[in-house]
Parts: C-alpha cells; sequence; structure tokens
C-alpha cells in the first residue's frame, strides 16, 4: 500500500498548491473551444504532481490532461493518470466546485482512486477491494433505487445535440430530477456518496474518469458505456456511473435508439 499513501500524501500536497496559487495572478486560455478553458495553475499542478511522481518512482508512466504522456499507448506496469483541475470553468468562474483526480492502474487493472474536492479539503479515496472513504470516513455501499425516484447528473448540451439527444431526453423525463455540477470528478463523489444515484456523460477522457470509476467500484458502483460496455482506459468514452439498479433502466433507452448507437460508433471510433 506504499503507492496509495504516497498518492494520497501528494494530493493534498497539490490542494495545498492550487489554493496557495489562487490568491495570485493567472493566465486563462482556451483550448479546442471558447468554452474549454486551461489556466496556468492547470498546467502548473500537473507538472508539480508528475514532477512528485518521477522523483519518487521514476519508473512508472504518467498520463495526464494537460500533456503529460499522451504518447502512451499501453497500460503496462504502473500507470497513473492525472487530472490536475477537474472543472477548469467553475475554478474560473466560482472558485469552487472543482477536483484534483488520480486513477493509479497496474498492468491495466485498477490499484486506487483518489479525488479532492479542493476548496473543502475532502478527499475521496479507495484502494482496489479495501473500500471507499472520505477523509478517514468508510464510505457505505450505495442504495439501490429505480430511475423515478433518482436524482441524476448530466449536461444539457447532449440533451439538445441532435443524433444522440433522444435517449438523453428520455431518461431526464424519466427522472426525478436533473443536475449538472460541471465537474466529472465531482459527480463521480456523489454517486458513491449517494447524493445522486448516476451521471452520465457522452463523452469523458480518461483522466475524467479513471480515478472515480475506481472509488465508485468500491461502494457497489458501476461505471460503463452509455450502452453498457466495459471503459477502454486510454480512450475517450461515453459514461454511465450509477448504482446497479437504476444503471440497468438507463442503457436500455441508449442500447433500443439505433441512431444513436450509429452515432456512438461513429463518434468514439468504434
Amino acid at each position: 500500500m506504499e503507492i496509495y499513501k504516497f498518492a494520497q500524501e501528494t494530493i493534498l500536497e497539490a490542494g495545498k498548491f492550487i489554493r496557495q496559487r489562487m490568491t495570485e495572478e493567472f493566465n486563462i486560455d482556451s483550448k479546442q473551444n471558447p468554452n474549454d478553458l486551461v489556466t496556468d495553475v492547470d498546467k502548473e499542478t500537473e507538472v508539480f504532481l508528475n514532477n512528485r511522481i518521477e522523483e519518487r518512482y521514476p519508473d512508472h508512466k504518467i498520463v495526464g490532461e494537460e500533456g503529460h504522456g499522451r504518447d502512451i499507448t499501453n497500460t503496462e506496469g504502473v500507470l497513473w493518470i492525472v487530472d490536475p483541475i477537474d472543472g477548469t470553468l467553475n475554478f474560473v468562474h466560482q472558485m469552487e466546485n472543482f477536483a484534483i483526480s488520480i486513477g493509479i492502474y497496474i498492468d491495466g487493472k485498477p490499484y486506487a482512486g483518489l479525488i479532492l474536492d479542493v476548496m473543502k479539503d475532502d478527499l475521496y479515496h479507495a484502494a482496489f477491494e479495501h473500500g471507499a472513504y472520505k477523509n478517514d470516513q468508510l464510505l457505505p455501499d450505495i442504495d439501490e433505487s429505480h430511475l423515478q425516484s433518482s436524482l441524476i447528473s448530466t449536461n444539457t448540451n447532449w440533451v439538445i445535440r441532435d443524433g444522440i439527444k433522444t435517449p438523453f431526453i428520455e431518461v431526464v423525463r424519466n427522472a426525478r430530477s436533473t443536475r449538472s455540477l460541471g465537474s466529472a470528478a465531482l459527480e463521480f463523489v456523489n454517486v458513491a456518496r449517494g447524493t445522486s444515484s448516476a451521471a452520465l456523460f457522452y463523452r469523458l477522457h480518461p483522466w475524467d474518469f479513471a480515478g472515480g470509476a475506481i472509488i465508485l467500484n468500491e461502494v457497489g458502483g458501476l461505471t460503463t458505456t452509455l450502452i453498457g460496455d466495459d471503459l477502454r482506459l486510454l480512450d475517450t468514452n461515453s459514461i454511465i456511473a450509477a448504482n446497479k439498479t437504476i444503471h440497468g433502466e438507463i442503457t436500455k433507452h441508449f442500447i433500443k435508439d439505433e441512431l444513436f448507437i450509429q452515432n456512438h460508433k461513429k463518434f468514439h471510433r468504434l
């Protein structure tokens, strides 16, 4: 468990780094579109994490959102998948509701997941088959729930997008209500805590789900693509993170929609 302990110490140090850095000026840029923001703090935090990991474990591999390890094409050995700030829009506009996310895999198998709610300084973490925790408190297994009595999370962008919107609309109509927090990592945390029953995404990168999927699994949840397939660890995926009962109810809406499946395969290059 040495790597797990080191990961906890490191992510907490990175949280302190961000909170201090926020008191200083920083630049805001966009990536693929004007709403896809990146800041100096994202980049500096990834360097901070990368340096800490490489100093301790020079033989480990690291994939980060801001560019580290993009040439990695296999999951052999110890692999760290890192998002220095998940929820950059929230970081810029709200100065809260963002997280650091780390997933650690050994030969492609889950080892540990960690998500730090930076401004609350709450650490959610799990070692594979050893339970999930909020700080030092063990999280109980999540309750099962049906869609009609559940609060779910999804981004409204997918609900209005032609070619894929129909099953999203059906799910939203049948749910008790919907929310969108703006941080995939914290959406995973909410499902793991039982404060929402499912989180749906049409596209997430590995650094968005690698840590959360491990944490959710430890409390009895499921993470698959929207059509129920296993995740491809180094690729973008659609995602449903949910308790097992509602997971089955929701995927039925997606797997029966031929237009959705056609566009899903094209978008994700399946």
